[in-house]
């Protein structure tokens, strides 16, 4: 099978696309809308882009009547929290996934508390183990659709997660985004050290 993405509508395309690059890491990304109220999106076009400085990336795309909140309340505000998912926020993710007009608040109808943030304001989720506060960096916009640079001003982590400099994926579940409706588990490790490399001669 081979593929001419470009030969394929829009839907299309994104279905194929999402199929091939599994799995995804999921942001449930929070920030204000015009009211002050909290909006909650999903977006698995996300990972990180620099450590110096600490730069992240979520790819947003358009909806019907045309750009989405997440990417109108960013560009307004200025600001973002980037909330890990894990299996109990599931519920809340399908939530948020649904459409609904910019002064509903995603937050409220999942039954999610939020959390203050530390040097934002626009609040995170507080189930969420891991929170990254944002603020923006560059939007770059790509035919209709946004991939907004953040920067990482402040990270909250579960205490219990913390270890040795780092979050330690043994200790918690994350959730990744397959195709369609299809969701993995990152509850399987396996470790490989990197072999000292020898010149060849040597």
């Amino acid at each position: 099978m081979e593929l001419d993405l470009s030969s394929l509508d829009r839907r299309a395309a994104y279905k194929a696309l999402i199929s091939l690059i599994i799995p995804r890491p999921i942001a449930l990304v929070s920030t204000l809308n015009a009211a002050g109220r909290v909006n909650l999106a999903p977006f698995s076009y996300f990972n990180g882009v620099s450590s110096a400085p600490p730069i992240v990336s979520i790819a947003v795309g358009s909806k019907k009547a045309g750009r989405k909140d997440t990417w109108t309340n960013i560009e307004r505000t200025g600001e973002f929290v980037i909330n890990a998912v894990v299996p109990e926020l599931m519920d809340g993710v399908i939530v948020a996934a649904t459409e609904y007009p910019p002064d509903v608040s995603e937050m409220e109808i999942a039954k999610l508390e939020a959390a203050p943030s530390k040097k934002i304001g626009t609040p995170g989720v507080a189930r969420s183990p891991i929170r990254m506060e944002c603020t923006l960096y560059k939007i770059v916009e790509v035919e209709g659709s946004a991939l907004i640079l953040g920067r990482v001003v402040w990270v909250y982590v579960r205490e219990d997660l913390w270890s040795d400099g780092r979050a330690d994926p043994r200790k918690l579940t994350f959730v990744g985004r397959l195709g369609d409706d299809l969701y993995s588990l990152v509850d399987n490790f396996f470790e490989r050290k990197r072999e000292p490399h020898s010149p060849s001669g040597s």
